[in-house]
């Protein structure tokens, strides 16, 4: 695929394509539906890592069939919730999807608040393969803080660049990057420069703004109204399944609570209590990850919508006539 803005600019007219990014609850879904008021014909790409998982679609917030028909969504449902999903398969399927929608001239709004998948995508990430008996091993190697300390020294001897960008405590970065090093053969840096590395993209990027605030009362919000919708039943079904869920499906913020709650290990109101909790701390995880992006325009996420739209409209309109291969970082 030709990543370039050409490969946009050729579909009559419809340009390079738009990246909405934010943490979860700062209303996407809604601002994408909007936008459809304005820019026709409007196909989504969904960046999220969870709503890929069917029979997952009430605690993702995964958009509903109506909301579909409005604007079709691309990378959802993909795969049952015992299957692993990886990066690199989302960069194929995305792949695959852009190719689908250059034959429609259609506009595109990729949308989502997984920002490994948005930067995989947007940057045309070169990612390195998977090495399960590597993994494990390593996985068994960091049972404490202690150990992935020791692994991280074991990283920085073989390969110091991905180290010194590594902090010794993150027990995932740190076993990826030495199953990668290890496995490969190849030093985990080598495969490109790194999640810092912010390249010129034929991608508009343009984020939500939200206070923290704001964004913690939504979090709620929108996870009680998932429970009024059924969420507990979903998680119940999940787990009446012959194939037990994926290691990363069942990581999933709400559903892991409330399957330890279906095992007995939580009463339900602390399931829920917690669930809200580490869902507004991975919220300002997502705001510092896309925070580091010096491409990104922000707009007021807090207003309305249709209003929130226009704003996002602008941007993206006046990028198209700037032309040129980056996004303002305004």
């Amino acid at each position: 695929m030709n990543w370039g803005p050409s490969r946009w600019d050729g579909a009559e007219g419809v340009g390079r394509p738009l990246a909405l990014v934010g943490p979860t609850a700062s209303g996407k879904t809604s601002v994408t539906l909007a936008l459809a008021d304005l820019v026709q014909p409007l196909e989504a790409v969904a960046a999220d890592s969870m709503t890929v998982y069917r029979h997952m679609n009430v605690g993702t917030a995964t958009p509903s069939l109506a909301e579909r028909a409005l604007v079709p969504h691309h990378l959802i449902d993909l795969v049952d919730a015992d299957e692993e999903f990886s990066v690199a398969r989302f960069q194929r399927a995305a792949n695959e999807a852009f190719d689908d929608i250059a034959t429609r001239s259609a506009h595109v709004v990729v949308v989502g608040g997984t920002g490994l998948y948005h930067q995989a995508l947007i940057d045309h990430l070169s990612l390195p393969g998977r090495y399960p008996d590597v993994a494990l091993q390593l996985e068994a190697d960091a049972a404490g803080e202690s150990d992935v300390k020791a692994l991280h020294a074991r990283l920085a001897g073989l390969d110091p660049t991905a180290a010194a960008r590594i902090q010794p405590t993150n027990r995932r970065r740190v076993i990826r990057a030495l199953e990668v090093t290890l496995g490969s053969g190849r030093p985990f840096s080598s495969f490109g420069p790194g999640l810092e590395a912010y390249p010129p993209s034929p991608f508009v990027l343009v984020g939500l703004r939200l206070g923290r605030d704001v964004t913690a009362r939504r979090v709620e919000k929108r996870f009680m109204a998932m429970m009024d919708a059924g969420l507990l039943d979903e998680v119940r079904a999940l787990l009446d399944r012959p194939q037990p869920m994926s290691r990363t499906a069942a990581q999933a913020l709400g559903y892991r609570e409330l399957a330890e709650h279906l095992r007995g290990e939580r009463t339900l109101d602390n399931a829920v209590s917690t669930a809200i909790v580490r869902t507004r701390q991975f919220a300002v995880r997502q705001e510092r990850w896309f925070r580091r992006d010096p491409r990104l325009t922000w707009v007021d996420g807090e207003a309305d919508a249709a209003t929130v739209a226009s704003a996002a409209h602008r941007v993206w309109t006046d990028a198209k006539k700037w032309g040129g291969p980056g996004a303002s970082g305004r």
